[in-house]
């Protein structure tokens, strides 16, 4: 069974491993980046821990999977009636079967100036972006920012949140300056942080971060920012640092081929019961309008899914329908503090960290073999000298 999969990220890596697992698949992974990107690890690279956490080599991951081609190409049209994808280089690639699995993409809604003027931290290039802002006013200017805003109070905005200020220290020290209050506002759109989890947990994580020296500013809308200022709701933060961990909008791929698929309000695509959209065409992840999905958990959940279908269907069994299953939920607040949700079970403190440290065990394993699994989740606790300068991490070669 030759299968095409478009996407790197956990949705298409874990469909690609599963299926690898029958030595009658042939798999084509097709990705626009060389490395797999463990996103609940970037907000700690981002404050200075290993990239080691942060991203893995598609070529490491698949290294010992013969029946897998990893190809670097990004995929931007695709004809289901000739089954062809066609790619920014020119290359055309035809197709048995095809998994989409494209994630999610930053967005500004439209408001003015964020696209230039703000930071992010959804990427290498966006950390290294950050880091080498940090690095120029701290160690070249010698200069500490009156504000440091983060826009968002989702999990990044609140992770990010909490990590930052003990960083901006460091690097304070680092670049042997004068004691400074650092002032980190969290702006949230919502009336509260973390709108999807319970309102009791909202609150016990605004206390945290409160605690830990953020001021939470909830109801606030961010209208418009430039080079030394964010408006939010008609008062203007003097600020040259802004990080917007907020808004995520479909890949932009299925915009640029809308005529082949049938999307739900947030833009999403509408799936069947078996997460098809078409002949031999099926969407997983964060593109698909399921319940739940945009989670990490989610994208796993259908990889393994599909893959267990497709086996089904090679043995001549009858398909499963597919079934949403609401995941848990970990959102680490500081060192050694966290809040859990699962169902109607809420846990907070020191012991929704030890979940959080033992989910991201699981995370890796998912994707790489236990031994390489913990030595990647052991690096989430070093501390990158290499970051106080504004070099990139390297870029990763790809087993072909």
């Amino acid at each position: 069974m030759n299968i095409t999969i478009v996407g790197g990220g956990f949705g298409g890596v874990k469909t690609a491993l599963e299926l690898a697992k029958e030595p009658y698949n042939h798999i084509t992974l097709i990705s626009d980046k060389p490395d797999f990107q463990y996103y609940p690890a970037l907000y700690g690279t981002a404050t200075g821990h290993s990239k080691l956490q942060s991203w893995v080599p598609l070529g490491e991951i698949f290294a010992q999977k013969n029946n897998v081609d990893v190809l670097i190409d990004t995929i931007t049209t695709i004809d289901p009636d000739t089954k062809t994808l066609t790619a920014k280089s020119g290359q055309r690639y035809g197709y048995d079967t095809c998994i989409l699995a494209l994630g999610a993409v930053t967005t500004y809604f439209g408001i003015e100036g964020l696209d230039t003027f703000a930071y992010g931290i959804k990427s290498s290039e966006e950390i290294t972006r950050l880091k080498h802002h940090l690095y120029e006013e701290m160690g070249e200017r010698h200069m500490i920012d009156k504000h440091y805003v983060i826009v968002g109070g989702g999990p990044t905005g609140v992770e990010l949140a909490s990590a930052l200020g003990a960083y901006l220290e460091r690097l304070r020290i680092h670049y042997k300056l004068p004691h400074h209050k650092i002032r980190i506002n969290l702006v949230e759109a919502s009336p509260r942080l973390l709108p999807r989890m319970h309102e009791k947990t909202s609150a016990k994580v605004k206390r945290r971060l409160e605690k830990l020296g953020v001021n939470v500013e909830t109801g606030k809308v961010v209208q418009s920012a430039t080079a030394d200022t964010l408006m939010v709701s008609g008062r203007p933060i003097k600020s040259h640092t802004v990080i917007w961990t907020s808004g995520v909008a479909n890949n932009p791929f299925y915009k640029a081929n809308e005529h082949h698929f049938e999307f739900i309000k947030n833009g999403k695509v509408v799936v069947d019961e078996h997460l098809k959209a078409g002949k031999d065409l099926y969407i997983i992840g964060d593109n698909a309008a399921t319940p739940f999905s945009g989670l990490a958990q989610t994208a796993l959940h259908d990889a393994l899914f599909l893959a267990d279908n497709f086996k089904r269907h090679h043995d001549r069994q009858s398909l499963k329908k597919y079934k949403a299953v609401m995941p848990p939920v970990v959102v680490p607040v500081g060192e050694n503090w966290a809040v859990f949700e699962w169902r109607k079970l809420r846990l907070s403190g020191w012991v929704a960290s030890m979940i959080r440290r033992a989910a991201d065990v699981v995370g890796y394993s998912d994707i790489l073999p236990f031994g390489y699994a913990f030595d990647v989740w052991r690096s989430q606790r070093i501390l990158e000298d290499e970051y106080f300068t504004p070099t990139a991490p390297a870029t990763p070669s790809v087993k072909k």
